[in-house]
């Protein structure tokens, strides 16, 4: 199970998520730090990655294309790079099944 955070979640937090979540990225080191959604979007599908951003717009397109990628909808606001990090922990067992269930597009975690 790998996440791929947008650009609106820090870069610096891969390194510390590797073990709970191996082979994530950011789309900063995927050479999309400028791509329109819709690209990171098709990314995501074609190299079984998660979603994690603060952007509505992923959502948005979960409820027309439906799934995968599974979007991680951070909905907490700006916080801290160590306050999102303790979030993504805390609800790996949530994502996890999430983005087992073919039935689940999106979960929000506060």
């Amino acid at each position: 199970m790998k996440l791929l955070l947008d650009q609106n979640i820090s870069h610096r937090l891969i390194a510390k998520l590797l073990a709970a979540y191996p082979n994530s990225s950011h789309v900063t080191y995927l050479g999309m730090a400028d791509a329109p959604d819709n690209t990171i979007w098709r990314y995501a599908q074609e190299h079984n990655f998660n979603i994690v951003t603060q952007d509505a717009d992923f959502h948005e397109y979960s409820l027309l294309y439906g799934g995968p990628p599974l979007i991680i909808w951070l909905k907490s606001g700006n916080q801290r790079k160590q306050v999102t990090l303790e979030k993504l922990l805390k609800a790996k067992d949530e994502i996890k099944h999430a983005a087992l269930d073919p039935r689940i597009w999106c979960i929000e975690v506060y």
